[in-house]
This record gives structure tokens, sequence and C-alpha cells, in this order.
């Protein structure tokens, strides 16, 4: 829908395209795509709800956990039920205010998850690196300081993403070719330019995801080098499992969200680029439930107690 403006037509909503071109493999796709999410939404719920009643988990690293948890149910529940609309029609309509909030939360969950991975690769620098005083200085509640920390900074900054776009104006086309509302592709329909909000935005979001992917390699620089420093090969792997779960989940994530960005988003790499956001919205989410419950004894003990809990009340 498009109406007159000052002698311009303002675009009222937008057609999402989606996988346009899958064709006869969009509704095996939708089928994937719903067994992922389903399963992604399941294992992270399931990851919350063990942090929050098994008492071995009352940590500050499984605290951490959880809120990780919840950030990549955000990430896919924001994005992969327009995907699968798309995939079940061939396209899909959004208005220009849905656009911008599922663009709002999009962004701010990846500053979220960004900000999140910082603060647990932090908590693994002080259990290894410092671990006399790791107790006193996680003491004082500073772990649900860090969470809210982590999740203000993401709502606060995304915000001036919308309050930029305010100013762009879409007149036509209204066509947006991907399954979401995107930054990039958002910006290549405005016929207004667009260079200002780009390089705000670039600077916002690159300056903090830098400061937080440079963070979490110096600490795991630091956390390498005490590990080394430890004289038995027994203890070695001890204190590498403590923190070989989360550095998996930081190289799936910062490896999906580094790709999806140096891809142009035009041409033949719009569906390279389609693909990585695929990787970094639909299936990075679903990494962290599936690499904490095979590579983590607590939570696999949780688990196994919570299963055996249920065994015992239906025989009774």
């Amino acid at each position: 829908m498009q109406i007159m403006l000052d002698n311009h037509t303002e675009v009222m909503e937008f057609v999402i395209l989606g996988f346009s071109d899958l064709h006869l493999f969009q509704i095996p796709v939708f089928l994937l795509f719903t067994m992922i999410y389903t399963a992604t939404v399941a294992g992270n719920i399931l990851l919350i709800v063990l942090v929050l009643f098994s008492h071995p988990l009352h940590s500050p690293m499984y605290f951490f956990l959880s809120h990780l948890s919840a950030c990549d149910v955000l990430i896919s529940s924001n994005v992969v039920p327009n995907a699968l609309q798309t995939l079940l029609n061939g396209f899909t309509y959004m208005s220009v205010q849905r656009c911008f909030v599922q663009l709002y939360f999009f962004g701010a969950s990846a500053i979220i998850e960004c900000c999140l991975l910082s603060v647990m690769s932090y908590d693994r620098y002080l259990a290894i690196c410092n671990p006399l005083h790791y107790s006193s200085i996680m003491a004082f509640r500073l772990h649900y300081y860090l969470a809210t920390w982590s999740w203000s900074m993401g709502f606060m900054v995304a915000i001036i993403t919308i309050f930029l776009l305010l100013e762009v104006k879409f007149c036509g086309p209204n066509v947006i070719d991907h399954f979401f509302c995107d930054l990039s592709p958002l910006l290549e329909i405005s016929c207004s330019d667009p260079s200002a909000v780009a390089i705000a935005v670039s600077l916002v979001a690159g300056i903090i995801g830098l400061l937080q992917f440079l963070f979490v390699i110096v600490t795991y620089i630091c956390i390498f080098n005490a590990i080394l420093r430890i004289s038995t090969t027994a203890g070695r792997k001890r204190a590498f499992s403590t923190c070989s779960a989360h550095l998996s989940v930081v190289c799936a994530y910062y490896g999906s969200l580094i790709s999806v960005n140096i891809v142009p988003s035009k041409g033949y790499s719009l569906n390279i680029k389609k693909a990585l956001s695929v990787l970094n919205t639909v299936l990075t989410p679903l990494f962290n439930p599936i690499i904490y419950s095979l590579r983590n004894k607590d939570i696999q003990e949780a688990l196994r107690q919570v299963m055996y809990s249920r065994r015992h009340l239906k025989k009774s």
C-alpha cells in the first residue's frame, strides 16, 4: 500500500520476498525450518528451566547461560516465524511499523548476545585466572548487574537505528529481497540518501561489536596462558573443559556474524548473504543448547535428575 504525501508516494508496507528462488523446495525447507525453530525454542527454554530449578546450576556461569538462551529465543522468534510465512506463501506483506519493530529487536538481540558472550568470557577468565578471588568478585550481585547491563546496552543502542531510519523516506519500490526486515536491503529501496544512516549505524554497531570481540579474544589469550601454566595434564583438561562450550558458542556466533557483514548484498552475493543470514538467525540459536548439553556434565546431570524425577512421579 502507498499514499500520496507532498507530491511523493509514501510506502505504507513492504513486500518480503523471502526464498522465492527455492520453487519446489519451499515446502521441504519450510518443514526443516519449523523443526529447527521448535527445537531451538524448546532446547533454550529447557536450559532456562534447568538453571532456575536445579540447585547445582545456581552459579554465575549458568546464570549468564540462561540469559544467553533467552536471547537466542528472542533472535529466533523475531525472525523465523516471518521466514516460515514467506516459505509457505511465496512472499509476505509487512507494514513499515512492523518492519522497524523487527529490525529493532534484531539489532538489540545481536548486541545483547555480543555483550553476554563478553560477560561470560570475563566470568571464565576470573574462574581460571583468578580462582581464589572468583567468589568474592562475583559476589554482591555483580552477575545481576552484568546481565542487566547486557540487555540495557542492546535495547538502548538499537533504538538509535530506528531514530535514524525515521528520517529516511520510502516512496517505492517496496520489495525487500530478504526473508526478514534487515537494514541493508531496507536502505537499498529508500528514495532519500541513506548514506548518513548507513555510516552512523555501521560506526556504532562496528565499534561495539569490535570492542566486544577484542575483549573476548584478550580474555581467552589470558585463559589459554593460565591453562598452559598448569603443571598436570589432568588439570589442564579440567580447566579447558570449563570454557570449551563457551568458546564453541563464541566461534559459531562471531563466525556467522562476520560472514554476514562482509558479503555484499547485491547480485549473486545476495543469495549467499541470505544463506549466511539463515546460519546466523536460524541455526546459531540452536547451537547453544546442543553444545552445552553435549559438553557440560553439570547440565547433563541436571537433565538426568529431571528425567528420573518424572519417571518416579509416574510410578507413584
